[in-house]
């Protein structure tokens, strides 16, 4: 049975909150709280297993509560974010404090049904139960980077729940002359410009949301947005970035199999392709075609995933050259980029 404590100023949130979730047999809803100082205590009085917990509340806000709770306490936590550029540079900042993941607040105008969103709730609830917490750390440097320069390559990155913080820590220690990367994050439309621009202020490399048609060229770093697939095409000796939008692929748009497919079919022997976090199997299939076309892949070894679930798929079919902790990443490609 999984605990689940509802941390949310709004009566009526916590009201169908705590309704969805009464309704699975596996879940049980300990209790409410109103603000962060009635969730601490009762925290401590019923020990839960997973907290929802809204962003704006009185008397603490909630990522100052969220951060205390990961130094003192760690658990794993869903944020329940709004759908504004301000929820979403919000919630990327719960997330990278160590939050599972998010989930939109619901409201009278979602375009979803509210049994899609309570199938939705359950499903990130039940994840969380499961997930890997990691409390905040610094990103890693890469203090042996071999000798010489690096290869004319491209990079193409995967993930999903989990995956915004492992991409920066990922992204943040390569170097601007790092060959160009594109990355199909699972996020909504409305948080992916906001997680571009947190991880450009990070990273070294320059990154974009992409708006199809750029020259993919080193030094980029290219996220999909999260309403469209992101595909490369090439044209007239160059490779340009493309989105499409169509339907969703395993339930995702953008989706990671999508992306590494395009890659696969114009350029898989100069490609490394690199499948992070995230729960379900998107991915899986797209980083074995790549191997098989001649790529050469890279899965996040499962010690340091939030969720194993897309890493774990692609290991299972047998489509990973490699098993990688997450902070050696980085050094593992600036290795591979600098050799035959």
């Amino acid at each position: 049975m999984i605990k689940v404590l509802v941390v949310d100023d709004s009566p009526l949130v916590q009201q169908l909150l705590s309704h969805m979730l009464s309704q699975a047999e596996d879940i049980q809803v300990v209790g409410c709280a109103g603000d962060p100082y009635e969730a601490r205590e009762m925290i401590k009085a019923l020990s839960p297993h997973v907290l929802t917990l809204d962003v704006e509340m009185p008397k603490m806000d909630g990522i100052a509560f969220l951060r205390n709770l990961m130094k003192l306490r760690p658990m794993p936590v869903v944020m329940i974010s709004t759908l504004t550029e301000k929820g979403a540079a919000i919630t990327l900042e719960a997330l990278a404090l160590g939050a599972v993941d998010y989930i939109c607040k619901p409201k009278h105008d979602l375009s979803i049904t509210l049994l899609e969103y309570q199938e939705e709730l359950l499903e990130k609830v039940r994840l969380a139960a499961s997930s890997r917490v990691h409390p905040p750390s610094p990103p890693p440097q890469i203090t042996t980077a071999p000798e010489g320069k690096l290869k004319n390559r491209l990079v193409a990155i995967g993930a999903s729940t989990g995956g915004t913080e492992a991409i920066q820590r990922l992204v943040t220690p390569l170097p601007e002359s790092f060959p160009p990367i594109l990355i199909a994050q699972h996020i909504p439309a409305a948080f992916s410009a906001s997680f571009a621009r947190r991880l450009d202020s990070y990273a070294r490399m320059t990154v974009i949301e992409s708006r199809g048609g750029e020259i993919v060229k080193p030094g980029m770093v290219y996220i999909a947005p999260g309403h469209a697939h992101l595909v490369v095409e090439r044209r007239g000796g160059h490779m340009f970035t493309a989105l499409r939008d169509t339907d969703p692929v395993n339930r995702h748009k953008p989706s990671v199999d999508v992306l590494f497919d395009s890659v696969a079919e114009i350029g898989a022997k100069s490609t490394i392709g690199v499948l992070l976090t995230g729960m379900g199997r998107d991915g899986a299939r797209g980083l074995m075609n790549l191997r098989q076309q001649g790529g050469y892949t890279l899965a996040q070894d499962e010690a340091s995933c939030v969720v194993w679930g897309m890493p774990g798929a692609a290991v299972e079919l047998g489509a990973a050259c490699e098993q990688v902790h997450l902070d050696r990443m980085a050094g593992r490609l600036l290795q591979l980029l600098k050799s035959d």
